[in-house]
């Protein structure tokens, strides 16, 4: 049974490909679920929607994190912490690093 995937499916593809699957996988799960449409030769135009909307979307968070990047740059944070006998290892220091900024 040949199916184009609407989300992300691990071990088959993302959206927008076309895949081909046994056809108890495909009709009594992925359709079902809703992260599958079956392939007809109209499903072409879906396939290239699909694309082109998970590419603008990968461009729009491209530049919204180029956007926070640089609000983030120009600040300086100062973190006050009590350490009595625990050393702050770099992943916590992220952490609270992250909880502050978005503070």
């Amino acid at each position: 049974m040949k199916l184009i995937l609407t989300q992300e499916v691990t071990g088959l593809g993302g959206p927008g490909d076309v895949v081909e699957v046994k056809d108890g996988y495909g009709r009594n799960y992925l359709v079902p679920q809703g992260v599958a449409i079956r392939w007809t030769r109209g499903g072409e135009k879906t396939v290239e929607s699909i694309k082109a909307a998970r590419s603008s979307r990968a461009v729009r968070d491209l530049g919204h994190a180029e956007e926070v990047k640089a609000k983030i740059e120009g600040q300086t944070v100062n973190v006050s912490v009590n350490q009595v006998t625990v050393r702050l290892h770099e992943d916590v220091l992220a952490t609270v690093a992250i909880n502050v900024v978005k503070a």
